[in-house]
């Protein structure tokens, strides 16, 4: 994780916003761009468009506005993608960079949550890069998904590079950057973990009684 980090984070040196927005637009419309470090780079580049990091990247407004965009034209490809290859996209055998697990993953969230899995799985790596596949191939109300689209990807986009930016003033998270990044996501995962275990908890018990009551006599 943290090497894919730095390989990412000197290219968004060098290349600035375009290769910011590139691979921000990567890992939110195309399938394979779900190995990218999405919420850390943000962070990470939150905390470069200011004077702690060196004001390597532009000023904070025009990062986080070109991560947004990024994230939400991304989504919008993805949902096409969905909906013009269909079904057929996900039958594909599994290679190094496509697994089937990660399309279930992403289909069971997006049964649960419904419309606002668009939102929820900005903040879920992996998942965010399959949702809108997803919405496209079950035929998502575009206006609806557009909508929740822009949404997530503001709270996302800007957000947390908002984050990154501010808490980067900090001594000791400006000394620690990119351990800081990986709590912050695992911090901004956790409410979804959480009602993810909660709702297999249910789940598992629901099966448990079933099984209780066809095994009880009449």
């Amino acid at each position: 994780m943290l090497a894919l980090l730095d390989f990412a984070n000197e290219w968004v040196k060098k290349g600035g916003l375009i290769v910011l927005g590139l691979i921000v637009f990567a890992e939110s419309g195309l399938l394979v761009g779900f190995f990218l470090p999405g919420d850390s780079l943000l962070f990470f580049a939150g905390f470069l468009s200011s004077e702690a990091g060196g004001n390597t990247l532009p000023a904070l407004p025009w990062v986080a506005l070109a991560c947004a965009a990024a994230a939400v034209v991304g989504d919008q490809v993805g949902y096409m993608i969905g909906a013009k290859f269909g079904p057929a996209l996900f039958d594909r055998p599994q290679s190094r960079l496509f697994h089937p697990d990660h399309v279930r993953k992403a289909e069971a969230f997006f049964a649960k949550h419904g419309s606002k899995t668009i939102v929820l799985a900005r903040f879920v790596p992996i998942v965010r890069t399959f949702v809108p596949t997803v919405a496209g191939v079950s035929k998502m109300h575009y206006r609806t998904f557009v909508t929740f689209n822009v949404i997530g990807g503001v709270l996302w986009g800007a957000g947390v590079t908002t984050l990154g930016y501010f808490l980067g003033e900090i001594e000791v998270v400006k000394n620690n950057i990119e351990i800081a990044a990986i709590i912050i996501v695992a911090v901004s995962v956790l409410p979804v973990a959480i009602e993810l275990w909660r709702h297999r908890r249910a789940a598992a018990a629901a099966t448990t009684g079933d099984a209780v009551t066809a095994s009880t006599p009449d």
